[in-house]
């Protein structure tokens, strides 16, 4: 890790935590050369593989904003949303995979979007799991009810 004051390749760690979220790390670091002080932060990377063959990776704000459409209209506050995303987050970063398929981001967005509204579980569904007709719809809407 190259010093930000002066440039130095060499630093040392002072000091290593886990981040509140635990899928990061916050080190304080100490240039040897300039003795100036800074921190890190230190994450792994979760790469999602496209329909494509394509990876890129993992970005919450993505799930977020895909979320938010089928969420118009309806009464979901935006930090309910970030909730959500978090959630979607931690989901696929305690499978312990370095690589995920975008169809398993989908699939982990139903749960937690289902407790947060139903009208917009069944608008993100019938995109996701590409309803064909209305029996689609009352499909899923039965089980929706069966459910409660």
């Amino acid at each position: 890790m190259h010093c930000p004051f002066c440039q130095q390749p060499d630093t040392k760690v002072v000091d290593t935590r886990i981040s509140e979220d635990g899928f990061s790390i916050r080190r304080r670091r100490e240039c040897l050369k300039c003795h100036k002080r800074f921190t890190t932060v230190e994450t792994t990377m979760l790469l999602v593989t496209k329909r494509s063959g394509n990876s890129e990776p993992f970005d919450r704000n993505k799930v977020i904003s895909g979320v938010r459409k089928a969420c118009q209209g309806r009464p979901i506050k935006e930090e309910d949303l970030k909730k959500l995303g978090q959630r979607v987050e931690e989901d696929l970063r305690a499978r312990g995979l370095a690589e995920v398929k975008s169809e398993d981001v989908g699939k982990a967005i139903l749960a937690p979007l289902k407790e947060l509204d139903k009208v917009a579980y069944l608008r993100f569904a019938s995109v996701y799991q590409d309803f064909d007709g209305l029996e689609d719809f009352q499909n899923a809407i039965d089980e929706l009810k069966s459910e409660e």
